[in-house]
């Protein structure tokens, strides 16, 4: 009887585990809609195919302001090869994020969701929060928050995504 215990205590805990987190690795990226800086409906989905780093990011956000150059650089420099950068902006007055972005030129495509349906879809928990899919659209790697040595995991993890088919 104590083996069956133990393994329904496990079940509880990885349960519990999972009907809160953020999408794991191996889940199916979430199909939402996000608006270009024109207002323009862009889905998720249409990326699948594609390597894809999906950051939610803020204004308000500390870290954001290293992570989000940080990203463009990853951006920059991967985008020949393959990878497709998405950086969604939370704020919910639109002023607040141009005025993030004039202070930051960036190349890679900033969309904007001031409803915040995304992060939910996502489960985000942190600001910054960051997603590596798959070309199967399949979330590979999850980021939360952001320091200096994130920068090698993320090349790692791209050239991975990247070498595969």
């Amino acid at each position: 009887m104590r083996a069956a215990g133990v393994r329904v205590f496990i079940v509880g805990i990885a349960l519990a585990i999972n009907l809160g987190a953020r999408p794991l690795a191996a889940d199916a990226v979430p199909d939402v809609v996000v608006q270009g800086a024109d207002g323009t409906p862009v889905r998720l989905s249409d990326y699948k195919g594609k390597v894809l780093l999906v950051d939610f990011w803020a204004s308000w956000c500390v870290p954001c302001k290293t992570s989000f150059p940080a990203l463009d650089a990853l951006y920059r420099e991967y985008q020949p090869k393959g990878l497709e950068v998405l950086a969604i902006n939370l704020d919910e007055q639109r002023r607040s994020a141009d005025a993030f972005l004039a202070a930051r030129p960036h190349r890679m495509p900033v969309l904007f969701d001031p409803k915040g349906l995304a992060p939910v879809a996502f489960g985000v928990k942190g600001m910054p929060t960051s997603y590596l899919i798959d070309r199967s659209g399949t979330i590979r790697f999850t980021h939360m928050g952001y320091s200096g040595n994130v920068d090698v995991a993320y090349r790692k993890e791209i050239a991975r995504l990247l070498a595969e088919p």
